[in-house]
Order: structure tokens, then sequence, then C-alpha cells
């Protein structure tokens, strides 16, 4: 069962957001997934593409959040990291949608290079197979 998946990239920082989709799209190539890619601005933007992908008219089996945020000089960090984390779990929970968060929180572009990087941690590579996973136990349950 692989499925399709749906990958949201926010382009707030988009050189980072390509590094993730690589690794996204290869473990998703060797799982032999079909996937599709859409852009969001941001990490907050993410949960709401999503939950408007999960109610349209094309099924998706699971969905990949990719995205960066890096601390600046206002609390703001703290909320996007927040609410874009309670969105995506908060759609796994009351929808069952399986989703890989790929949503990088860091304190610096440096760090944010070394998770992205898909022969670094390759976190994106980690969110798309989060999302094979949750898909398939899915279909374990459900059918």
């Amino acid at each position: 069962m692989a499925g399709c998946f749906l990958i949201v990239e926010a382009r707030f920082y988009g050189e980072i957001a390509d590094a993730q989709a690589e690794g996204a799209i290869a473990a998703l190539m060797a799982a032999d997934a079909s996937f599709e890619r859409v852009s969001v601005p941001g990490a907050l933007e993410i949960p709401t593409a999503i939950a408007m992908a999960s109610s349209g008219t094309r099924q998706f089996d699971g969905y990949i959040a990719l995205g960066c945020v890096i601390r600046g000089e206002t609390s703001h960090y703290e909320t996007v990291c927040k609410e874009s984390a309670s969105g995506l779990m908060h759609l796994s929970l009351t929808n069952g949608l399986a989703i890989g968060n790929g949503i990088l929180t860091v304190e610096n572009e440096a760090q944010a290079w070394a998770r992205a990087d898909s022969d670094g941690q390759d976190k994106g590579g980690d969110a798309a197979r989060a999302a094979l996973a949750m898909a398939a136990l899915k279909q374990v349950f459900c059918g």
C-alpha cells in the first residue's frame, strides 16, 4: 500500500523547503508512492491547506507538512511553532489523517540546514516515512 500523498510546503524559506522536499520525494519514490506538491506562504498555513485538501474531492492517503521556523527577535516564533504543530495534531486526531510533521523549529539557519539536507538529518524524508507509516496503520485499522 504505497498510495498517493500530498506534500504541503511552506515557502517562507524557499531553499530550505526545497531541501526538505528532496528528502521527502526520495522517501516516497523509494516506497513507490505517488505524490503531489502544493505551496503555502508559511508554516501557519500548512494545517489549513491540509484541512482544505482532506475535505476536497481529491483523495490522499497521507500528508507531509514541510516548513521551517527560525527563532527571531520577537515572540512570534513561539506562536508559529505551537499553532502549526497544534493544527496538525488536531487534524490527525479529529479527522484521522496520516500526517508526517516535517516543520523544522530551530534557533538559526545553520540548524535548519543540518536538519533539512537529505544528506544530513533528512527531516523531510523522516516526515514522508512517518506519513507512509501512519497511512499503512490507518489501512490496517480502517480498511
